[in-house]
């Protein structure tokens, strides 16, 4: 059974969470401060985090970030928030993805089961596969391990950005929009969130080209959407 830690000051947001989740057969528990919530995720293995930004004691942001620092469990960050640059902000930090209030439960239930899912099916071909690489131009994505080199030295991705970088290393030459990244890496239709795919290939360029502003690996394809060059 799947193990969920919620991060919620809103007790009764929180209890609806829970209960909907749990009719789904998944383990949850609960936490109302940031404090507490950090404290749980790192006392306990969870396989999912849903994290609220507007938390007392410590903010969701904070959480996010030092969560990320030590684990990479997937976390779903919630706001009533719904400008731009409180996702760009929560993304950055290593959000694997960004849920704005009000929602349905059954919306929050469908991105758990994607994100669980996608997880569960990259666990299992890693557990099959032995030193699977792909090596591009200084790039070493070591895909049993889950790690990238760029020129030898070792670069940390988060989740999401390790996937991503792989999808498109994996298809280089071939121009993918940003709602078929979406649906690829994160498992569900875009719904107007293709600044979730922006942030994160930021981040990546960030790490593994030289220039960001004249990028040698993944392109902007202008109107349609990126591509890996080789």
């Amino acid at each position: 059974m799947s193990k969920i830690l919620i991060v919620e000051d809103e007790v009764a947001i929180a209890d609806l969470e829970k209960d909907y989740l749990e009719l789904s057969d998944f383990e949850v528990d609960i936490r109302h401060t940031g404090t507490a919530g950090y404290e749980a995720a790192m006392e306990k293995d969870y396989d999912l985090i849903i994290l609220d930004l507007m938390l007392p004691e410590m903010d969701g942001y904070e959480v996010c970030r030092r969560v990320r620092d030590e684990k990479n469990v997937p976390i779903l960050m919630v706001s009533a928030r719904k400008d731009d640059i409180d996702k760009i902000r929560g993304l950055g930090l290593g959000a694997d993805d960004y849920i704005t209030k009000p929602f349905s439960p059954s919306e929050l239930v469908a991105r758990v089961k994607a994100h669980l899912a996608r997880y569960e099916r990259l666990v299992g071909t890693n557990a099959k596969q032995q030193n699977d690489l792909v090596e591009i131009r200084g790039i070493r994505i070591d895909k049993t391990a889950r790690r990238v080199y760029v020129e030898g030295e070792e670069k940390v991705f988060t989740t999401k950005e390790f996937d991503l970088l792989t999808f498109l290393a994996e298809n280089p030459n071939h121009v993918y929009t940003k709602e078929e990244l979406f649906r690829e890496i994160w498992d569900m239709d875009s719904i107007g969130d293709i600044a979730t795919v922006t942030v994160h290939i930021k981040k990546i360029r960030e790490k593994i080209e030289k220039d960001t502003s004249k990028p040698q690996y993944i392109e902007t394809i202008w109107g349609v959407g990126y591509r890996f060059k080789v």
